[in-house]
């Protein structure tokens, strides 16, 4: 059995001691080459409430001028305490309007020292109009009836099904506003555009 790599190049597959074909991850070949990139609150935010323009939590933004796309893997979030609020978590996009590199030192590549993301990532902006473009997960406060305080990060595979274009931005949504306790991160892989 033959195949192509990603090069047009005819290779022998690859098969383990039972005969299933062996592959290996998207992810990690985008990790191995240098493309995955991760960026992380370092501490705790508050973060405002709904599609407010006077944005706080975590986001991550492909500059218009930029020659990749920003493919993102995964967004994940935990409650370092609990919320003084309760609501949904989601994620939602805008322009890149407001947003500045300032999580420099927070962003790395998945394999360490392959280099810097050319996506920007910004903890509080004041941006375009957002649209919310997935809800998430419920949060609430310790002393709720429902017990929504989750006691473990939530993280979610959105598998490459959310892709900047330059001049894109993703964001953190909380639907109320929060004192500091949420603390976020985002998994991107970086391909030509």
């Amino acid at each position: 059995m033959y195949g192509k790599d990603s090069g047009s190049v005819t290779r022998a597959a690859l098969v383990d001691n039972n005969g299933i074909l062996y592959a290996k991850s998207s992810i990690a070949d985008a990790a191995l080459q240098g493309r995955l990139f991760s960026v992380s609150n370092q501490a705790k935010v508050a973060t405002t409430a709904a599609l407010a323009t006077t944005w706080t939590g975590l986001g991550i933004c492909n500059p218009s001028t930029s020659s990749k796309n920003a493919i993102v893997h995964e967004f994940g979030y935990a409650l370092q305490i609990a919320s003084d609020a309760a609501g949904v978590v989601g994620l939602m996009t805008s322009d890149t309007t407001g947003f500045a590199d300032a999580l420099v030192a927070s962003k790395q590549a998945a394999m360490y020292g392959a280099g810097s993301p050319v996506v920007i990532a910004d903890d509080g902006a004041t941006i375009a109009t957002p649209i919310l473009v997935r809800a998430l997960a419920q949060y609430g406060t310790e002393d709720t009836a429902t017990s929504m305080f989750p006691l473990a990060p939530q993280t979610y595979q959105l598998n490459g099904s959310i892709v900047l274009p330059p001049g894109r931005s993703l964001m953190s949504f909380t639907t109320t506003a929060t004192t500091a306790c949420f603390v976020f991160h985002f998994v991107w892989e970086e391909v030509d555009a």
